[in-house]
Parts: structure tokens; C-alpha cells; sequence
């Protein structure tokens, strides 16, 4: 099993001009595997395709990822262009990872698409983008979009892109395994994944597909050292409306030695992919991903 992990930076936004550009630099030079970015269209955090187009920018090794982008309220078409040529344009590094989005009255209505319609949205569009990276024409016809004969260009470097999706509810895990290939929850603990694997994989049979057993994935949030334990009230927030009866600081490993502690708790379960998310920004990125690394990249094999 291939261990990877990588980093993001959850909903926050860089505090400095240059911030984002330290953090994309050390990952690259460190060696992790990916950089993750999140949608927030009324939140601070950068938009993700242009800031994973910056970062793609400055590094040549570094992959990519979206946690997550958004479906609901999107056109597919457009969708499709823009990260097809983000992949090609970095080289076959682009991790596409979708969700229905938050359930926040303001993203909502940001996006433009009633909470009851977003599955349905979303179940349309998935298969729609996968079939505009890699068909020469394509014919359509659904609830919310008809094409005919219709093609997008660039195509992707990959000649396929792996799609990965969140959440650990029943119907969120049926989803994974119906239309995802690979699974990347957040806020769960080793015996979340260990039940939702079989859930995803029961799925997948019976859609006639399978899942990679390297693809299930979780995005860890921690508290880098030094850092005052207040500053998880948000995440605490959070917690609350995600998994509700929950402790908080269960969710939440305090310093590199825990990390890298759950992280070897989710391998035991089955995961190798991960993502790293601060519950707020160091003092110096080179310090702590420094720091990080010499805990957490030896786990890569």
C-alpha cells in the first residue's frame, strides 16, 4: 500500500501577500504529495482552481487537489474546460475531489441551487465531466443540461482522472461507490473508515465497479505545537454542526507526534492517502512543515 500524504489549508486564507507562495514552495521542496485547496465562494480561502493554478506554477513535482470543489450550481461545461486545462497545463498533476456543498444558507444561495436539488445536480453532472475529458462529441440529455454532438477542448494530460469524493453518511458513501474513485472524509476517526470501506465497496458491486484499494484517503485536521488550544473554538464550531455529540479535541491531534499517530491508526484500518489541514496558519511555514515532515513523510512507502 502507497502511502502519500499531503497538505491544505481547509477554508483559511493566507494571511500574508506571500504566504501561499512560502507554503507551495516548502511542499515542493519537502517533498509532500499534493497540495489540497476548499471552496468557499462567501469564505476567505482562494478560489481553488486559481490558486492550484498558481501553485502549479511554481513547482514541477507537486500534485494538486480540490477539498472539495462544489458541483451543484455549476456549468459542466465550463467546469470540464478549466481543469482539464489546469491538468494539462501541470502535467497530469490535477487530483479533482467534488461534494454537494456546505450546508451554509450563504453558500447556498451563492451557488443558486435549493439544498433538495443538489444530489440530483450532482448526479448528472459527475458523469457528464468525465464523459467531456474523454469523448470527441458528446450527446446529452437530463433534467438540467442537453448537448448535442457537443466537444471540449483541451483534454486532459490523464488519460483518466480519478474523482474522489467526501462524507461518511450512508447515502454519501453509497455515492462514493456508485460514482467515485476514491474516498477522502474529514472529521472521522480509524473506526469511521473502517465501517465506511465496506459500505463504499458494497456500492461499487453493485454498480458494477470497483474502487481501487489505494484510493481511500482522510483529511486530518490538527493543531500545529505551540499554538494555543483556544484557537480550535471554530473547529470546535464545526465539529458540532458536522458531528454532532462529538469531542472536539478527539478530532483534533495536538502537535506532529499525534499526527503522525493517527495517521498510523487509519493505515491499520485500510487509508493511505492523506491531507494535512492546520486549524490556523503557523508563524513560519518553513519551521513547520520542516518539522512535519521529519514526523510524518517516513510513514511514505
Amino acid at each position: 500500500m502507497k502511502v502519500r500524504v499531503g497538505y491544505g489549508l481547509g477554508t483559511q486564507a493566507p494571511t500574508e501577500p506571500g504566504s501561499l507562495a512560502a507554503l507551495v514552495d516548502e511542499l515542493e521542496r519537502l517533498r509532500f504529495d499534493s497540495l489540497w485547496l476548499s471552496e468557499r465562494l462567501t469564505g476567505p480561502a482562494p478560489d481553488p482552481v486559481v490558486g492550484l493554478a498558481f501553485a502549479a506554477a511554481r513547482t514541477t513535482r507537486l500534485k494538486f487537489g480540490t477539498s472539495v470543489m462544489v458541483l451543484p450550481g455549476r456549468n459542466p461545461v465550463v467546469l470540464a474546460k478549466e481543469l482539464a486545462t489546469l491538468d494539462r497545463l501541470s502535467g497530469g498533476r490535477l487530483l479533482p475531489a467534488f461534494g454537494l456543498g456546505v450546508r451554509d444558507p450563504a453558500e447556498q444561495q451563492a451557488f443558486g441551487v435549493e439544498r433538495g436539488e443538489r444530489a440530483k445536480w450532482f448526479d448528472e453532472v459527475l458523469p457528464l465531466l468525465r464523459r467531456l475529458w474523454s469523448e470527441d462529441a458528446v450527446d446529452h440529455d437530463g433534467p438540467r443540461f442537453s448537448y448535442r454532438g457537443l466537444t471540449v477542448r483541451p483534454k486532459p494530460a490523464q488519460p483518466s482522472m480519478d474523482v474522489w469524493l467526501g462524507g461518511q453518511s450512508d447515502v454519501e458513501l453509497r455515492r462514493c461507490g456508485r460514482l467515485g474513485d476514491g474516498w477522502l472524509p474529514s472529521f472521522c476517526l480509524p473506526p469511521d473508515v473502517a465501517a465506511g470501506i465496506p459500505v463504499i465497496e458494497a456500492a461499487a458491486a453493485d454498480a458494477g465497479r470497483s474502487i481501487d484499494p489505494e484510493h481511500y484517503g482522510v483529511l486530518v485536521a490538527y493543531l500545529p505545537p505551540g499554538i494555543d488550544p483556544g484557537i480550535t473554538e471554530q473547529f470546535a464550531a464545526r465539529v458540532a454542526a458536522r458531528r454532532p455529540g462529538t469531542d472536539p479535541v478527539d478530532l483534533l491531534p495536538a502537535g506532529h507526534d499525534a499526527v503522525r499517530a493517527r495517521l498510523e491508526g487509519f493505515i491499520e484500518v485500510g487509508a493511505s492517502k492523506f491531507v494535512l489541514v492546520p486549524v490556523t496558519e503557523p508563524p513560519s511555514w518553513t519551521d513547520e512543515l520542516g518539522a512535519l515532515a521529519d514526523a510524518v513523510l517516513p510513514l511514505e512507502t
